[in-house]
């Protein structure tokens, strides 16, 4: 593996997405949550509702930094090691990327900045307005980087000039089934994030019996809604992408002939390893989705008994439930883009020719730095969230700050 330098930068991008998907996954599913949240505390003035935005937007703001850095690399990365698919593909496969850059760095980060540092300096509507706009920009970032991916498996829009892809038709590249079908599942598989999480850290709290503001009560009840609703929306749109993966894509403008793509195909390395990590993480995400297909109705079944307020046995265990979809979307990450192999533009580009020539040394070293870089990187963020979810309403990063009692500590953070 290690004198290959195709496998290697493969692999590195396998890790650096599947880490940034985490990020991306969990932003995804708590923005709705909190506008929603914050729209019923504006509307009806209510203060238990405007901590409650408080602190899911402190988990949020430290999960959505985190998201950014690592899509910053991970957009070095693809560059750095992937020439041949920019040489070719960079018209068409890297607009739908620039626009979804400016749509994250220039718009969505101005406005949580305007949301973060805007408490109690503007309207409450206004306030509102610019978590509305943070929101709405998630998820058209979301849309963008599904349309360059689309793109992929089914490449449509563009025609070769001169050995470089021209665009030619937007709205072919835009409605491109492969994207819209992915979008779906994509939304639907991060609110099912969200929800869990949510869950998770309501139920933590729920345990120990502490919910001062009824902020976990709610929580917990309303990802018992979602999830007897998302994982709907997640099997729809898997299905109608399976059976996208069983059509051939358009034919028009090939840079190969038939006889060609039949002969790429049948000498396509991988084999039986490749195969193997296919059905593995076919059978990874299935396996996690059926649990979770089953654990909405369980909640809210729990919901008129009192179960979700105060069953023990049944709160304890959803602390450890967010993995299950965490999971579950990595395993459907790495099937869509293992099952397209091994071509990187499908019957247009293979991943030999899209992959930037270098020795294998070169490789091991951007390889092994990634990988550590990413693991890091994932496991401070880990901390970070598990530590403000213990802490709860009053020691997140965006709690209110109270003021001080004489006699009482300047910190009225609790420190574990």
């Amino acid at each position: 593996m290690f004198e290959d330098p195709l496998l290697l930068a493969r692999l590195q991008f396998a890790l650096t997405a599947a880490t940034h998907y985490m990020f991306v996954a969990l932003t995804l599913g708590l923005a709705p949550y909190i506008l929603t949240t914050q729209f019923l505390g504006a509307l009806r003035g209510d203060r238990s509702r405007m901590t409650a935005v408080r602190f899911w937007g402190g988990l949020y703001l430290v999960n959505y930094g985190m998201g950014v850095l690592s899509g910053l690399v991970m957009e070095f990365q693809l560059a750095l090691n992937w020439s041949g698919l920019h040489e070719v593909f960079g018209y068409t496969f890297a607009a739908p990327l620039a626009l979804e850059t400016m749509t994250a760095f220039f718009v969505e980060s101005t406005f949580l900045g305007l949301w973060i540092f805007g408490w109690d300096r503007m309207g409450r509507w206004a306030h509102l307005s610019c978590f509305a706009v943070v929101t709405v920009t998630a998820y058209a970032s979301a849309w963008w980087v599904l349309v360059s991916n689309g793109f992929l498996r089914n490449p449509v829009g563009f025609e070769v000039v001169d050995g470089v892809a021209q665009l030619t038709d937007p709205v072919a590249l835009m409605t491109n089934p492969a994207a819209t079908a992915a979008f779906g599942h994509v939304a639907g598989g991060a609110m099912t994030v969200g929800a869990l999480v949510v869950a998770a850290t309501s139920a933590y709290h729920l345990v120990r019996r502490d919910d001062p503001y009824g902020i976990f009560r709610r929580g917990i009840r309303y990802a018992a809604v979602v999830m007897c609703v998302a994982p709907v929306f997640v099997v729809v749109f898997g299905g109608v992408q399976f059976e996208l993966f069983g059509e051939a894509p358009p034919t028009s403008g090939l840079t190969h002939t038939a006889e060609e793509i039949a002969a790429i195909e049948a000498a396509s390395p991988g084999g039986p390893l490749l195969n193997g990590v296919n059905a593995t993480a076919d059978g990874l995400m299935m396996s996690m989705w059926a649990v979770m297909f089953l654990l909405g109705p369980l909640m809210l079944l729990a919901w008129p008994l009192g179960g979700l307020d105060r069953w023990r046995w049944f709160l304890a265990p959803l602390v450890a439930t967010p993995f299950a979809p965490y999971l579950a979307s990595i395993g459907g990450w790495v099937f869509r883009e293992t099952n397209r192999q091994p071509w990187t533009v499908v019957h247009h580009l293979t991943t030999a020719d899209a992959v930037t020539p270098m020795p294998p040394g070169a490789a091991v070293l951007s390889f092994a730095f990634f990988t550590v870089a990413f693991a890091v990187l994932a496991a401070v963020t880990y901390w970070l969230l598990v530590r403000y979810a213990r802490r709860g309403p009053d020691g997140g990063p965006l709690a209110e700050r109270r003021e001080e009692e004489p006699g009482e500590s300047a910190d009225p953070v609790p420190t574990f």
